[in-house]
């Protein structure tokens, strides 16, 4: 009968069981593994070799035969290697193992026995607890962030003799001591208190953390775009244990969970440059990894230099933005990650970039070219566009104190605090950003004075039907910031000042 240990396999963001079994059989000596294993799978067979005999453990000469279940599914990694070594000790009576049913494996190994860290922990620990595996055996490096899984066992060791002497019986488990985790990921986040002379671009800022809601800058060089965007995380509401574990997640598969470590707690903040490929920003390649928009999830999203970026690229951003998941199908299955971010952009206002100072050279008609690289669609979907004017530096220390991120949270979590108890019984909606159009219908409705307001600016600007929706989420969140019952007058007022590039663009004149 053959030996079956279990580990686990990767398939988009979720672990799965995989069932480890090992057979020895007379003939050639040779490791063939089967269950469609990929190129570092295979590779396994020299390493554990060389472990073996590292160990203190003769290397069986005979034909050797490792299944990996279920065999319709493709394995990934360097992680089966303990399982496999521990499974072929078990079938040739080279150890006694006890209770092996009990316990999963997961371990790279290095030629002389170490355990080295793996990436994709997290989930799949996530899946030791879903399929009743109480006991889970990791590299010590890794033990941190297994485990964040409450409910588990979780061992971590650092050789192969030191797993198989504990699987013996010949030795006790004893647990490093280990920081409390809610102690690590010391706050070094930006403060807005840095931020002098841009007040009307922070309110607009405070707007769109307090709903959810896309934000496009447009300034030129140097008036402090990217300073503010560094440090819109440092406003957003603190993440949920859940949010963290899902950020956790995507970064364990990611392979940028750093050694020793465990939970991550602040909001991300990924900021491609504009130069990056379709894959590295939506997620991709032969094994599918997540891209920047999920590396964002529950975080934000910094596009600089937006006009920059290849027009195909900015295009697949319309289902993330929208769908808050991307799906990314290739041959062999579809996988789904999570994306649900901030959408924060700044660009110049013409190719010169100082639009509409002294300074600026450009036509008309190559400021609207420049802008009309970003589609309209992707336009639609940013809800705030607002100038940033340049400020003077000699004039910056006597400015008024521009108050501090802290500040600045409270109101931020005041609002989303409203939010949440107005959607508490609605799955997936915690924001205004997120709301249908039927909850508009419900949650946003105004007068028909404000109709009339709302109406005569639309038309004015050609506005689609979806912007109007836009609009409309907005002013929910300024009457929420003010802890207003019913959109008021001002917040229409408000919002549609919101709209800064629509009425630069519309100031100006092409002759054809």
């Amino acid at each position: 009968m053959a030996t079956m240990v279990k580990s686990f396999a990767i398939q988009g963001i979720d672990g799965f069981v995989v069932d480890i079994e090992v057979k020895t059989l007379d003939g050639q000596p040779m490791i063939s593994v089967i269950g469609l294993p990929d190129q570092a799978v295979k590779e396994a067979a020299e390493r554990i070799h060389s472990a073996l005999d590292e160990s203190g453990y003769d290397f069986p000469k005979k034909k050797i035969i490792i299944s990996l279940a279920p065999g319709d599914q493709k394995k990934r990694g360097s992680h089966f290697d303990l399982a496999m070594a521990v499974g072929l000790l078990q079938e040739t009576e080279a150890i006694a193992a006890r209770n092996m049913e009990k316990y999963a494996l997961i371990g790279e190994l290095s030629l002389n026995g170490e355990l080295r860290a793996c990436q994709g922990i997290l989930p799949m620990v996530m899946a030791a607890r879903k399929n009743g595996i109480n006991h889970v055996i990791v590299p010590a490096d890794n033990s941190r962030e297994a485990k964040l899984v409450k409910g588990l066992n979780v061992l971590g060791f650092e050789t192969l003799t030191q797993v198989v002497q504990f699987l013996e019986g010949k030795t006790v488990y004893v647990s490093k001591d280990e920081k409390q985790i809610q102690n690590e990921n010391v706050n070094t986040l930006l403060d807005f208190a840095d931020v002098k002379g841009q007040q009307d671009l922070i309110d607009a800022v405070v707007l769109a953390a307090a709903g959810g809601h896309n934000l496009l800058m447009i300034g030129e060089p140097g008036c402090g775009k990217t300073m503010i965007a560094q440090r819109i995380p440092s406003i957003l509401p603190l993440m949920t244990e859940e949010e963290c574990l899902e950020v956790t997640k995507i970064y364990s598969i990611s392979g940028l969970v750093n050694k020793g470590t465990s939970m991550i707690r602040h909001r991300p903040f990924r900021a491609p440059h504009h130069n990056a490929s379709l894959n590295a920003l939506i997620g991709g390649g032969i094994n599918a990894l997540p891209g920047e928009v999920s590396l964002a999830h529950n975080g934000v999203l910094f596009l600089d230099e937006l006009a920059e970026f290849s027009r195909r690229t900015l295009d697949a951003l319309r289902q993330p933005i929208e769908d808050k998941k991307v799906s990314i199908s290739r041959v062999n299955g579809m996988n789904t990650f999570p994306a649900n971010f901030m959408f924060v952009t700044a660009m110049n206002p013409c190719p010169c970039g100082y639009y509409p100072g002294k300074k600026c050279r450009c036509t008309d008609y190559e400021i609207i070219k420049y802008r009309g690289k970003i589609s309209g669609p992707i336009m639609d979907r940013i809800d705030i566009q607002k100038e940033v004017h340049p400020v003077d530096y000699f004039k910056l220390e006597s400015s008024t104190r521009t108050p501090s991120s802290k500040e600045l949270r409270e109101k931020v979590e005041r609002a989303r605090k409203i939010q949440q108890d107005r959607y508490a019984q609605i799955e997936g909606v915690n924001c205004n950003a997120q709301m249908s159009t039927s909850m508009i219908q419900e949650y946003c409705y105004i007068d028909e004075e404000l109709v009339t307001v709302l109406k005569e600016h639309c038309e004015a600007y050609g506005y689609s039907a979806r912007v109007i929706h836009k609009l409309l989420r907005l002013a929910r969140t300024s009457a929420d910031l003010d802890g207003a019952k019913e959109i008021r007058k001002g917040d229409i007022i408000r919002v549609l000042a919101c709209r800064d590039l629509d009425k630069s663009n519309s100031e100006m004149m092409v002759v054809s």
